[in-house]
Order: structure tokens, then sequence, then C-alpha cells
């Protein structure tokens, strides 16, 4: 893999379901599809591909139960997927800060006053942080993966939510699920001229 290039979703959850299962070899494939959020039936279909791909092996315990555990083969693709996750997230700092300086700005000289993010991940911590250089405020943040948690003392909610925010601009705050959070606002009747983003998506 080039080094330059970002891990994609595919690997990108490749790696969480490793290390999941590097975490707790009895953790079962409906607690994976609840922790990250993804279908049972794609679960399975990640599962059956690391066997494939003798990153994984399966044992049975009782009572009708798997234990997966990572070969050596599966540690080294952690690793290298990890090392690869941690060269993303210094390009993607780096990439975001000087982004969201720049729209803030805009949007700032623009006459925007609150806006919402949608996305509650590293991205959003980065954008909240560069918003407290400026005098925009943060009427909320959505999403609808992590609704109910906390940023930064404050209660994500979900995509539904925005209808009862007060803001001028929603800004997606996500690298891994840009795509994902653009189509559910467009599905949710939000107006794309509204919605800001420092990824081209």
């Amino acid at each position: 893999m080039n080094n330059d290039r970002p891990l994609d979703p595919e690997q990108h959850k490749t790696l969480q379901i490793l290390n999941a299962l590097s975490d707790n070899i009895a953790v079962t494939q409906r607690d994976l599809s609840s922790g990250l959020g993804i279908a049972l039936g794609l679960v399975n279909s990640y599962i059956r591909n690391l066997i494939r791909k003798g990153y994984i092996t399966v044992n049975s315990i009782p009572p009708r139960r798997y234990a997966y555990y990572l070969t050596p083969k599966g540690f080294s693709e952690k690793t290298r997927l990890t090392y690869h996750l941690l060269q993303d997230y210094t390009r993607i700092y780096r990439q975001a800060r000087a982004n969201l300086r720049k729209l803030f700005s805009e949007l700032q000289a623009n006459g925007v006053r609150k806006v919402v993010f949608a996305g509650a991940d590293e991205v959003a911590e980065i954008a909240y942080l560069t918003l407290q250089e400026t005098d925009i405020e943060l009427s909320g943040i959505v999403d609808s993966e992590r609704t109910g948690k906390k940023f930064f003392g404050t209660e994500v909610g979900s995509l539904q939510d925005i209808a009862h925010l007060i803001h001028d601009r929603i800004v997606i705050t996500s690298y891994v699920r840009k795509e994902k959070i653009l189509k559910e606002l467009l599905k949710n009747s939000i107006d794309k001229r509204d919605i800001e983003s420092i990824f081209s998506v």
C-alpha cells in the first residue's frame, strides 16, 4: 500500500474489527455490529473475509458460541493498518486545522453567526477548537451513530434535531463518514447550499 494513501472505509472497518477481536476473543458478531454501527450481515461478511485471508481463526465455545483469535498474520495486518491510520490522523489534523480556519473565517466574513456540526469524531474536536478562535457559535452537534453521547459538554443529537437548532450553516465534521453524513443530511431535506465541508464529498 502506498504510504501516502489514506485508509479507505473498508480498511478502517477491518482495523476496528481486528482491534475488537484482539481485545475480546469471545465478542459476538452482534456485539461488533452494535459497537461499530454496521449491519450484522456486513459484520458476518467481514469476519468470513478475515478468515479467508488468514487473519483470524475461529473455535466454538459452549454454549453455542465462537471465539475469534488473531493469527500472527492478523496481528501483522493490525499493526500495519494502525501505523497507516496514525499517519492518516497526522495528515488529517494538519489539513483539517488549516481548512477549518479558512472556512470559519470565510463564514464569519459572510455574516454566519451560528453553525451545527454534523459528525462527532476526531474532526469535530478539531473543528470545535478552531471555532473558539472566531465569534461563531456552535448551536449543536448531530450524529446518528453517536446520539445521546456528550461532546464538549453538549449532548449529541440526531439528524432530525437540526430542524430545532437555530443555525446559519451545517458543517460536516467527519472524515471517514463524510459521504454517508452528506447523504443523510440530503435525505432529511437539508438544502445542499446550507452544508459546508472541508473535505471533498
